[in-house]
């Protein structure tokens, strides 16, 4: 199981979100840990970055970066948080 880091950045997204958001944000990262091919997740790289995106729900994003044994949580939010990478 990879090791789960956050960015001040992420936290910071994170505590802008309802409860019930974070609730479904932690959720997800527990899927990203476990099983990063958890459909619900649908992963993919974010054009032109080096970052990947996950589906929290249809709204929420998060935004990592992962290496073999590291997933570092860049950010979260509505999906506009895109615009920002």
């Amino acid at each position: 199981m990879p090791i789960i880091l956050r960015t001040k950045p992420f936290d910071v997204d994170l505590m802008q979100l309802s409860f019930i958001e974070q609730k479904q944000v932690l959720k997800s990262i527990r899927f990203l840990a476990e099983n990063p091919r958890h459909p619900s997740l649908q992963i993919h790289k974010v054009e032109g970055t080096n970052l990947l995106e996950a589906y929290v729900n249809m709204d929420i994003r998060i935004l990592f970066e992962r290496s073999s044994d590291t997933i570092l949580l860049k950010a979260v939010g509505h999906h506009d948080i895109l615009r920002n990478y």
